[in-house]
């Protein structure tokens, strides 16, 4: 496949209207379709779109715009296959909260996250970026000349990403903290909708969003995105240490069902007591990944709360080539095994929880793999496609 086009398409049950990018969605509402962050308005060909209904994400499809063709009808034509979802519930106002970015050496990807972090709606929040292990002063004088009344600049020389997210840990002052990367454009309701679900519960460690592709230009983007990507879904989902999903046998070792460090917030004193990130773990060191896993594992064994909110969404810039791809897929791998490994050396005490859940965990993954080999099992509510 080729290049395809990413774009969101928001159907109401308004009065269908005409308008640039705006049309009927044949029901009699109306649909509004926008191109993706960084993308020109859509035309004829392959579409990728994240649909919401009144503003919520409810799923994504891919479809194709014959030429000639109005996008926003034949997409929304698409759209109806998708479920309407339960309505939003009303959200309580978000506790004062901080964003750490950590970043190394790419400025411009820098500048284009930070425009869409000071966009938030966030009534209350601070930008902290870690220069990680700097060889340039690039950094530094980009949020100098560009965002210094806004963002406070910290430096931590030794390399790692779990290092530098401890760093801005130290450094934050809000009472939730959330990490995302240089490489996302987040949307401008995404720290809000991370951050309210911590007013609602005081057992909420930790809450994760849903992250899609900004770009879709490459094969390797296209290959990554579409064996599932990032996306955990579009099913709000609360973990809870004291009751474990009977859907999830490997609870909680199995923490890349919860999330990604792209996407993440925790209770700042909750990650404090916790101890932050495993500094062995993480990009930047010999494991390469596996840090994020094993944060959402240290906050669910002090007895806290994950919720899975899909309303917390970020674009996000997979990785353009095929070398990059092997790389990235190579280091979520190791990243995988220093994680679990982690949790064995530091964690003794979890050894026999997690062997008691092995036989489990291989049933699961044996009915999982006959299901995707007959073909059955596809979650309707996750995506809808279209030739």
């Amino acid at each position: 496949m080729g290049p395809v086009q990413v774009a969101e398409l928001d159907l109401d049950d308004g009065p269908a209207a005409g308008a640039d990018g705006t049309g009927p969605d044949g029901t009699g509402g109306r649909a509004v379709l926008r191109p993706g962050p960084g993308s020109p308005p859509v035309a004829a060909g392959a579409v990728f779109v994240l649909v919401r209904r009144a503003g919520v994400p409810v799923g994504t499809l891919l479809g194709q715009v014959p030429e000639g063709a109005d996008p926003a009808r034949v997409l929304a034509g698409l759209a109806r296959e998708l479920p309407r979802g339960a309505p939003p519930e009303p959200l309580p106002a978000p506790p004062a909260a901080s964003v750490v970015v950590a970043t190394r050496e790419r400025a411009d990807q820098l500048a284009r996250a930070l425009d869409s972090l000071l966009a938030q709606d966030h009534p209350d929040f601070e930008i902290v970026v870690v220069d990680n292990a700097p060889v340039t002063g690039e950094t530094r004088e980009l949020v100098g000349r560009k965002y210094a009344e806004r963002v406070r600049y910290v430096c931590e020389p030794v390399p790692g990403l779990a290092v530098a997210h401890n760093r801005g840990l130290m450094a934050v002052r809000g009472e939730v903290v959330a990490f995302t990367d240089d490489d996302v454009v987040a949307d401008p309701r995404w720290l809000t909708e991370l951050t309210a679900p911590f007013a609602a519960d005081p057992r909420l460690g930790c809450a994760t969003g849903l992250i899609l592709p900004a770009r879709l230009r490459t094969p390797a983007q296209v290959l990554l995105e579409s064996h599932g990507g990032f996306a955990k879904g579009f099913v709000p989902r609360t973990y809870d240490p004291e009751h474990p999903p009977a859907d999830e046998p490997l609870f909680p070792f199995t923490a890349g069902r919860f999330g990604s460090g792209a996407n993440m917030a925790f209770r700042t004193a909750v990650l404090r007591a916790a101890g932050g990130f495993d500094p062995a773990t993480g990009a930047g060191t010999p494991a390469r990944g596996g840090d994020d896993l094993y944060g959402f594992v240290r906050v669910l064994a002090q007895g806290r709360r994950l919720r899975y909110t899909p309303r917390a969404l970020v674009w996000h810039h997979h990785r353009e080539t095929w070398r990059d791809l092997e790389t990235q897929a190579y280091g979520y791998g190791a990243g995988l095994t220093a994680y679990l490994t982690a949790i064995l050396v530091n964690r003794p005490a979890l050894l026999p929880a997690f062997l008691a859940r092995v036989p489990g965990g291989l049933a699961h993954a044996r009915g999982l793999t006959a299901v995707r080999a007959t073909g059955d099992g596809a979650d309707p509510g996750a995506r809808a496609a279209a030739a």
